[in-house]
């Protein structure tokens, strides 16, 4: 048996598969998707199996055995592996990185260089010297050992070791291991039916008090006990313990424990709910694709508290009752707590939580619930779309519109793309939720001449659960408050919006999509803006910390007293920030209690669900934060929510920018008013006209939906073409503008001979119309011009004809690699970026 191997090494001449052979005594563990450890060159490195044959077209003296086995279960199943491939082709990565992304980091490989017994067909005279005889004998009683125990046990005989290194009686190899292992706890054993601890009470002395204790309590539990909670429970040490295990009487072993995230945790069980005549509707659709075993993709467009959550919910339980299962993703850890309340409250132990919050221990844990079927249903953020399960029926993406599900680095993937690509290969439903889909779902949902049948299926909800009301929403003018004389960041209106509020002993949501206290600092004088020595960025003042930093880099210095530039002491700090609005508060509002959730605030584990939980407990009269307290969250006594500044995210210079802002403004007034109290929005701009701040203030999405399409189709931009994002960074710009004016150059000519003809081949990829558009904007320098000491250039690719533009990208991109290896020029390319920045 032979094994198609991809091993791990992310580069062009090593992105494919490797014949190995596959030894008669792990014929019977090495299947699709196993991970292995092969050797490749003078190294052992880690491997992923992708197929598996009798045959082999190389020469078999040049075949080498595969040499271990890392995995009993494989972390990947054969579907994910040729998902992994269909990645690799889509968004332009080395496979082996594609495969890297599916796994927990517990489970990337560790390459540790260790010290084995060498050739013993040599002369064993040597052996007769009793330092040599120990060190071999010790080395063979470890199998292996690292150098550093080694020296340690034999710290005088260094040369020694290096001479029997040097002879190959010793031989340094490396192996590869798993990062994380399994979790064991000390575990006592009693007697079956606690047998023989009767009399074993009546032999203690009487003063064994503490023993009698651990004796008595085994009699009336007689069964496996952790250590630790046995300690815990009688107050005993664990040489009490230890010294009954010595006697026999009990038996103490290692025994692997699951780390739970959510241990001591309850959760209140919860019932279906009757549905309402609107929730019926759209589930009826979802229910009937899932029984049928039938892929389709529903885009479930319903209002903010509509409750699409009991729709997910309900639509799981039949995925379940079917023997099926599910995956649940979710854009922002921030949203993770409450929808894990609620599913754990419905299917209970069913259910694994995988998201970047969690220890690697923990995420390694609920990862082999799934590969041990002990769980059927997955909530996460983005890399959740990757649990290993076999048998998936239905795949939920909520608050799909959201950027955050494209990851940001290799591999550059939209992870609602994978999911409808993961959904095809199982056949199984996709749903998309959101209160403001994305431009490109919902054209996916209209038909067109050339598409009679919409690659997605419309479902709307456009009522609130119990026909609540969408809150008012009041767009304040803040030209027009400085006319009036105030200069504060809050609107009268607001301001006595908040002060009610306070008075009613009801909540408030503040939302300032920037963080920090002061956007730049600036000298009044001569006008110098402290900036990030490595980036062309400003650096934003941290007053909690006295220190400006650079939000890409992480740079950080003290705050400044005087202009470096002209010593002036007229620094003022410019912008407004979290922590400036919340400092605000606490002054106009003496005794407010307020909690800020911001990047700063919500590093430590557990932070978000932790200052999500004192809200709810009412510990606080205002939840002010970034975008992560605009999504998802469901508070009954929330109603007011204020935008302090809606132009936060209109000024920033890409095309999405309106979408984004309208995005943002309608999920932030969702927060308010979802229960019995009626709610009241209040939003600050300075741009009160502009059309996503009007439509968004009715709650108008299909009229701004076709306002930005109409602009969308105009230019030529998504959903009506496609872009790819090509960025090169350097350290010098003469070589950085040659290089990126040669990729261009090379990309038009290999572009140019795809004619009309060639096109007919590829007509399945066109979703647009029949025909091939490819035209290149660039190159320009990027709008952030230098990060990390590096400049940046970037060219644009609009096409329609997706594996088409990705051919002929990719063979651009491997020409220019050749060619650039030695100038150690970086290049980077992203299909459907998110942000041209």
């Amino acid at each position: 048996m032979y094994a198609k191997v991809i091993v791990d090494v992310p580069a062009k001449q090593t992105n494919r598969a490797f014949d190995y052979e596959v030894p008669a005594s792990l014929s019977k563990w090495v299947e699709v998707g196993s991970r292995v450890g092969v050797p490749f060159g003078p190294r052992v490195l880690q491997g992923f199996v992708v197929e598996l044959q009798e045959q082999t077209e190389v020469d078999a003296k040049r075949i080498k055995p595969i040499q271990n086995v890392l995995d009993l279960v494989p972390p990947l199943t054969s579907e994910l592996v040729s998902l992994g491939r269909w990645i690799s082709r889509m968004y332009m990565c080395h496979e082996v990185t594609a495969l890297q992304a599916m796994l927990p980091a517990a489970l990337k490989a560790k390459y540790e260089r260790v010290i084995i017994v060498g050739d013993e067909s040599e002369d064993q005279s040597f052996l007769d010297m009793p330092d040599i005889e120990a060190i071999i004998s010790f080395v063979k009683s470890k199998e292996s050992v690292s150098m550093d125990v080694l020296l340690e046990h034999f710290s005088k005989e260094g040369a020694l070791i290096k001479e029997l290194l040097s002879t190959g009686r010793l031989a340094e190899v490396q192996l590869v291991k798993d990062r994380m292992n399994a979790k064991k706890a000390l575990t006592v054993f009693p007697p079956a039916g606690g047998q023989g601890l009767e009399e074993a009470l009546i032999e203690l002395p009487a003063r064994a008090n503490k023993q009698k204790e651990v004796l008595r309590y085994l009699i009336e539990h007689p069964h496996a006990v952790r250590l630790t909670e046995l300690m815990e429970t009688v107050e005993v040490g664990a040489s009490t313990v230890k010294s009954l295990a010595d006697r026999g009487w009990i038996e103490l072993r290692e025994v692997e424990v699951m780390r739970d995230p959510y241990s001591g945790r309850a959760f209140e069980r919860t019932k279906p709910l009757l549905l309402t005549e609107e929730q019926s509707g759209v589930f009826a659709p979802i229910r009937e694709a899932v029984a049928e075993d039938r892929h389709e993709v529903f885009l479930l467009h319903g209002v903010t508290g509509s409750g699409k959550t009991e729709v997910y919910l309900q639509s799981i339980q039949q995925c379940l009752d079917m023997g099926k299962e599910a995956i649940v993703l979710v854009p922002e850890i921030s949203l993770t707590p409450q929808m894990v309340e609620r599913f754990k409250g419905r299917f209970g132990d069913l259910v694994a939580v995988l998201h970047s919050r969690l220890s690697n221990g923990e995420r390694y844990d609920e990862w082999r619930k799934i590969t041990r079927k002990q769980v059927k249903v997955v909530i996460g953020a983005r890399s959740a779309i990757f649990a290993p399960f076999t048998n998936i029926g239905l795949i939920i993406i909520d608050e799909e519109h959201e950027s955050s599900y494209k990851q940001e680095e290799s591999p550059k993937y939209h992870t609602r793309d994978v999911a409808v690509q993961r959904a095809k290969q199982q056949d199984a439903v996709v749903v998309l939720g959101s209160a403001t889909p994305s431009l490109e779902s919902m054209e996916k949902t209209r038909r067109r001449r050339d598409r009679p049948k919409p690659p997605f299926t419309l479902l709307t909800m456009k009522e609130r659960v119990a026909s609540r009301p969408m809150p008012p929403v009041t767009i304040v003018d803040m030209r027009e408050e400085l006319k009036q004389g105030n200069r504060s960041m809050f609107s009268r209106s607001l301001y006595k919006a908040i002060e009610e509020r306070l008075h009613k002993k009801e909540q408030t949501v503040l939302l300032l999509n920037r963080r920090g206290y002061a956007t730049f600092v600036m000298c009044r004088t001569c006008g110098f803006v402290s900036q990030c020595p490595h980036c062309d960025i400003s650096l934003t003042y941290h007053q909690s910390s006295h220190a400006l930093r650079c939000h890409y880099c992480g740079y950080a210095e003290r705050e400044v007293k005087e202009c470096p530039s002209c010593q002036s002491e007229h620094i003022r700090h410019f912008g407004t920030g979290t922590q400036r609005v919340e400092e605000e508060l606490s002054k106009i509002f003496p005794g407010i209690r307020v909690i800020r959730m911001d990047v700063d605030t919500t590093t430590e584990k557990g932070s978000h669900e932790k200052w999500l939980t004192m809200f709810r407990e009412k510990q606080a009269d205002v939840l002010l934060g970034t975008q992560m307290v605009a999504k998802g969250l469901d508070f009954p006594d929330v109603t007011l929510v204020g935008v302090i500044a809606a132009d936060t995210v209109l000024n920033i210079p890409d095309f999405r920018s309106a979408e984004r802002t309208f995005q943002l403004l309608t999920q932030v007034a969702g927060r308010a008013g979802r229960h019995e109290k009626q709610g009241e929005v209040f939003v600050q701009t300075y741009t009160s006209e502009h059309y996503s701040v009007q439509y968004a203030s009715h709650h108008d999405y299909i009229s701004f939906a076709n306002h930005e399409m109409d602009i969308r189709a105009n230019l030529g931009y998504p959903p009506y073409q496609r872009l790819i994002l090509i960025t090169f960074s350097h350290e010098q710009v003469p070589l950085l503008v040659r290089m990126a004016e040669a990729f261009v150059t090379r990309l038009k000519e290999i572009a140019l001979p795809y004619t009309r003809q060639q096109v007919d081949l590829f007509s399945e990829a066109v979703p647009m119309d029949s025909s091939f558009h490819f035209d290149v904007l660039g190159p320009v320098a990027s709008p952030i011009s230098r990060i990390k000491d590096r400049y940046r250039f970037q060219c644009v690719v609009k096409y329609r004809g997706e594996e088409l533009a990705s051919e002929i990208v990719g063979k651009t991109v491997a020409w220019f690699e050749e060619r650039s290896a030695k100038e150690k020029l970086l290049i980077s390319v992203d299909v459907d970026p998110q942000y041209l920045m």
